[in-house]
């Protein structure tokens, strides 16, 4: 094709590069074949220094392996986004198929996310790029086209050296218009195990949502740190988006986050994310967010954890001055909080006196349904307050944003509910309410 011409490169160039296609020069093998690392001469691409290139060798006994291959030069060499992987070349010299990428040297995300190596931040800015790219595939500026990539998995997001984003492997993409609000395609189910639209298998239509599904599957990846199919398992929790939806449902989602990860993980990020990632596994596609939507909610969540990181030494410098030497460290769905020990006498607790509350029993409490803990904890102290027939104030968190600004403001953003004050001192929470329960001496001080 004449209009790709300027693109071609020489297959004897793409050998000496890649060292004869040699094993030291393997990077991995795909769907339609496998990738090698090529380090071409500066004056090849009329650069001042050489390129370094990833080289897809297309396996031409591969069903729809050429179709697959002039598909991805057509689309590379139109749309152009810094979250897309960017195209070098290609040859067809003789029986070969081969299309050079640019190179990204952290290789794709499906290397990084089931370890400890990538913190919750550049977990979100990963996906925040990706998301971008994405949506930039669905509804390109200026142009009457968008592309509905078919294979969205952490194994098509690239990462460069600088752990940019790049979306890649667009052999089963397909264009639809996008100067309509849905775009629907009839096709065969096309794309990876796990990943793929259950309603696009089922109904053989595929629109922008199945991309949305797939890029949601890839949210909980993140967040879980584990590949959306793990064959140790055989039972449902082989599959992570069933699974997923299962502790959802059940409110035991906390459970299957990675621990590492929900240690970092600030709340109202957490909460953000979530959403997010579930409403994406929408059986019913009209359920599913935009991916406009998508990059909005994920670069609020990444601003959440920007903001709880940049004050976190503050706030957990106040929060140790406020407990003193003898606190201990609670972890719950992924937030830390501290909290006193009880082994000290009722005029020994520290003196933090909430609003109006000097003369009160206050607590302050919240079920958020996303983690359990804090719904059994708040209704177990509740009880325990209401079988002592003590007269004391509900501050629920959920109702009204201001106690929540309260509760911060005397304890550090960190804290979850419930939480107990007694005529102006702080007293606990639910593990040190019970443990003075047991010990004999919650009475006392309720009635002091």
């Amino acid at each position: 094709m004449e209009e790709f011409e300027h693109l071609r490169v020489p297959l004897h160039f793409i050998k000496l590069a890649t060292n004869n296609f040699g094993a030291s020069n393997f990077i991995a093998e795909g769907g339609f074949g496998k990738v090698y690392k090529g380090e071409f001469k500066a004056e090849f691409f009329q650069s001042g220094d050489p390129i370094v290139g990833a080289v897809k060798l297309l396996d031409r006994s591969k069903d729809q392996a050429d179709v697959s291959f002039w598909r991805e030069i057509m689309l590379l060499s139109s749309y152009n986004h810094k979250n897309l992987i960017s195209l070098l070349g290609y040859c067809d010299e003789s029986d070969q198929r081969i299309i050079v990428y640019e190179y990204a040297s952290n290789k794709s995300l499906d290397f990084h996310i089931f370890g400890p190596n990538l913190t919750w931040i550049q977990r979100l800015k990963i996906c925040v790029g990706a998301a971008c790219g994405l949506q930039f595939l669905h509804d390109p500026r200026g142009s009457q086209q968008r592309v509905l990539h078919r294979d969205i998995k952490s194994a098509n997001i690239l990462l460069d050296e600088n752990w940019n984003a790049k979306i890649a492997d667009f052999g089963l993409s397909k264009y639809g218009p996008a100067n309509q609000q849905h775009t629907f395609l009839f096709s065969d189910a096309k794309g990876t195990l796990g990943y793929c639209d259950p309603m696009y298998i089922e109904t053989m239509l595929l629109t922008k949502e199945s991309d949305v599904y797939s890029f949601g599957v890839v949210l909980f990846e993140v967040l879980c740190s584990r590949p959306c199919v793990d064959y140790s398992f055989s039972d449902l929790r082989r599959s992570l988006p069933l699974l997923v939806k299962k502790c959802y449902q059940e409110l035991t989602l906390h459970t299957i986050i990675d621990a590492n990860l929900s240690q970092q993980i600030e709340q109202n990020s957490l909460d953000t994310f979530v959403e997010l990632a579930y409403q994406c596994l929408e059986k019913d596609r009209t359920k599913r967010p935009s991916m406009d939507l998508v990059v909005s909610k994920l670069q609020t969540a990444l601003k959440y954890q920007e903001e709880f990181e940049g004050k976190q030494p503050e706030t957990r410098t106040s929060v140790s001055q406020k407990n003193g030497d003898d606190s201990d460290k609670e972890q719950v769905a992924g937030l830390s909080f501290k909290f006193k020990k009880t082994n000290k006498p009722s005029w020994e607790y520290e003196k933090i006196c909430p609003p109006g509350g000097r003369d009160l029993i206050i607590l302050y409490t919240g079920c958020y349904t996303h983690i359990p803990k804090t719904f059994y904890d708040c209704s177990s102290i509740e009880s325990l307050l209401d079988l002592y027939r003590v007269s004391y104030e509900k501050r629920d968190l959920l109702w009204n944003t201001s106690f929540k600004g309260e509760l911060e403001e005397m304890l550090g953003k960190d804290v979850l509910p419930p939480r107990l004050f007694i005529k102006g001192k702080y007293i606990g929470g639910a593990e040190e309410i019970e443990l003075l329960d047991e010990q004999g001496k919650l009475q006392l001080l309720l009635l002091a």
